[in-house]
């Protein structure tokens, strides 16, 4: 070739690169929480919620708060799942880990997919941080990764060249490199970056230096991925078909808690939340504290016992009240909650589930605490619980807890769990004017008023707020006699209370709506459900449907009382299988309740079930298994 040729060769512009089309994909960065991975994972969410997929994200915090650098126990991951067709998990295993030390690649590398991609930070393979986990050699030399597709980038000194000439410290540069890593990803499958680079705008705004940093290094990531040819293509994911209407990516734990504000606003009545700050529960109290202009009023209490009478004193003063916890929080607060029961006064507990017992996996998941729900205070005492099945769902049944304590004057459980409360969806916003009614019990004359007089249909008593004259009444948790509320110690009367409060909660019954079944209502196995399971059960049923196995799914969002056609239901299958992160739980209610000899699935890591373990324990039962 001449010199001019050659001249005219490096001139040319090199042509993009067009896209490859697949259908779905899954990511999970991984790194040291001062890595910025949260952050790097909900933008890399944000990005993709506008681009038109559905998805299910699993953030995985680390339960040290400052765990040494580089260390095994201060890994902290974030896992997106987007597709061009309906997503109802977080993905089982990663198609692409981006691994920012070698302490995330050794946490996250057996969970890869053989032939997936894998990005290494080059930069933080030192001796002493290989060391700090136990690698005798590195493995991106001894061909322990040759099963995967590794891209070694020196993220640390790439992200280093393109801020030179930026009045930054070496700390500061070193803090952009996640955006460095986010643009290559963005480049990569095909993602929009104005949203990231509005975020940097508004996040930074009062330091126009770190604005520009964080915005150049994401530029410089992405225009490296493309020019650097490091990856040999790259990847679109079509938009997934969505019924119309305006969207948000939304968590658990904002669902709650919006929720709870939509109830308040339907009621009439302000909301009140006494709490005390436990993961994973924490964020409810974070995104009610940005609401006071709905009459929100949040209490931060010294502990979980005041946090809960702060509840009990905002409702018998008129307010929708609530608190939330985590098992250990319910722990401290059963007395009270028996308080309420005995007073009959309308509250929304919520227990935000993670691992036990004690302190246990506070920042992992698990679905440990029906039985606490179901019988964990002394005495009688039953209460009602409702269990949301998605992080949006979170909304809907938190205006349903809000509406059932009100309706039947009792608190209310609301158990969600650490995967739902951290775990994001696409949420479609309802129209509030479709938002379920509020009824109020019925509140006689003054003339005619008792404090334990009962709604014939609901067997509610009627709630009178304080000052409203004629109403005078007092409560307590000495047991009341029928009708006045008289503090009464006669046997007859407390056995008549006793029933009376459970028949109460089971006349709950009449407000939950038939059954859903996915698949035919007759057949081989059954596989029962509730809570954040039902992303894996559902796809591994369709999976087991498709295969031609004779399999159908339910999902409980009832738990007590339990559907009423539920029994009906299980009469029709010859096998019944039960999927839980805890031992059994809801497996020995049900087979208390309807004398079957069900069969448990049980997962106690701190992680949600993979469909691929679902389907696993489907064809136990089905047969046929898979090809």
């Amino acid at each position: 070739m001449s010199d001019t040729q050659t001249q005219s060769a490096k001139a040319a512009p090199r042509r993009p690169q067009p896209a490859q089309e697949v259908e779905s994909v899954t990511i999970r960065f991984a790194g040291d929480s001062g890595d910025g991975i949260q952050l790097t994972g909900m933008q890399f969410t944000t990005s993709t919620a506008l681009a038109g997929n559905d998805l299910s994200t699993l953030p995985d915090y680390p339960a040290e708060i400052r765990a040494p650098v580089g260390t095994l126990p201060g890994v902290s991951g974030y896992q997106i799942h987007f597709s061009s067709r309906e997503v109802l998990t977080p993905g089982d295993a990663p198609d692409v880990l981006v691994a920012m030390n070698p302490a995330a690649l050794k946490a996250n590398i057996k969970d890869l997919k053989k032939g997936g991609i894998l990005i290494v930070n080059t930069d933080a393979f030192t001796a002493a941080n290989l060391t700090k986990v136990q690698y005798a050699k590195s493995p991106l030399e001894d061909g322990s990764l040759s099963d995967f597709r590794v891209i070694s980038v020196e993220l640390s000194r790439m992200t280093g060249n393109a801020l030179a000439g930026l009045a930054l410290t070496k700390v500061q540069v070193e803090r952009c490199k996640n955006f460095f890593a986010l643009g290559m990803m963005y480049w990569l499958y095909d993602r929009p970056m104005e949203a990231t680079l509005n975020w940097i705008e508004k996040k930074f705004k009062k330091t126009a230096l770190l604005v520009e940093a964080n915005q150049k290094a994401l530029h410089a990531g992405n225009a490296y991925a493309e020019t650097a040819e490091i990856f040999g293509a790259h990847y679109s994911v079509r938009k997934a078909p969505i019924a119309p209407g305006v969207y948000r990516n939304i968590t658990g734990n904002e669902a709650t808690a919006l929720g709870m504000i939509a109830a308040s606003q339907k009621s009439g009545l302000d909301l009140w939340l006494g709490t005390y700050p436990i993961t994973p529960a924490s964020d409810i109290l974070h995104e009610l504290c940005k609401h006071k202009e709905f009459g929100v009023k949040t209490f931060q209490a010294e502990d979980e016992i005041a946090a809960i009478g702060s509840a009990i004193g905002a409702s018998f003063a008129g307010h929708l009240a609530a608190t939330s916890t985590s098992g250990p929080g319910v722990a401290l607060k059963s007395e009270a909650i028996g308080l309420a029961v005995m007073t009959e006064l309308p509250l929304v507990i919520i227990d935000v589930q993670r691992g036990g017992p004690s302190t246990g996996l506070p920042t992992k998941t698990e679905q440990a605490d029906l039985l606490q729900a179901m019988y964990g205070r002394n005495g009688e005492c039953p209460v009602p619980i409702l269990a949301p099945a998605t992080p949006a769902e979170c909304f809907s049944m938190a205006y349903e807890a809000s509406r059932l304590a009100i309706k039947y004057m009792t608190p209310v459980f609301l158990l969600s769990d650490g995967y739902l409360a951290n775990g994001s969806e696409p949420w479609l916003i309802p129209d509030a004017d479709k938002l379920a009614a509020f009824e109020f019990p019925t509140l006689p004359e003054a003339d005619k008023y008792k404090p334990y007089l009962r709604d014939e249909r609901t067997l509610a008593r009627p709630w009178a707020a304080p000052g409203l004259s004629g109403y005078e009444h007092r409560l307590g948790g000495l047991e009341k006699q029928d009708v006045t509320g008289n503090v009464s110690y006669d046997p007859d009367n407390h056995e008549r209370m006793v029933r009376l409060r459970a028949a109460k909660v089971n006349k709950i019954a009449q407000d939950i709506p038939a059954t859903q079944i996915l698949g035919a209502k007759k057949g081989k196995v059954l596989v029962i459900g509730w809570g954040s399971t039902y992303g894996a059960i559902t796809a591994a049923a369709r999976n087991a449907q498709a295969r031609g196995q004779s399999v159908s799914s339910i999902h409980l969002r009832h738990l007590n009382p339990l559907p009423p056609d539920l029994g009906d239901i299980i009469s029709q299958f010859e096998h019944v299988l039960i999927p839980e992160m805890n031992m059994g739980q809801l497996l020995k209610i049900i087979r208390a309740k309807f004398a079957i000899n069900a069969v448990g699935l049980n997962k106690i890591k701190g992680q949600p079930f993979k469909i691929a373990e679902v389907e696993t324990g489907i064809d136990a039962l089905a047969g046929g298994g898979r090809n």
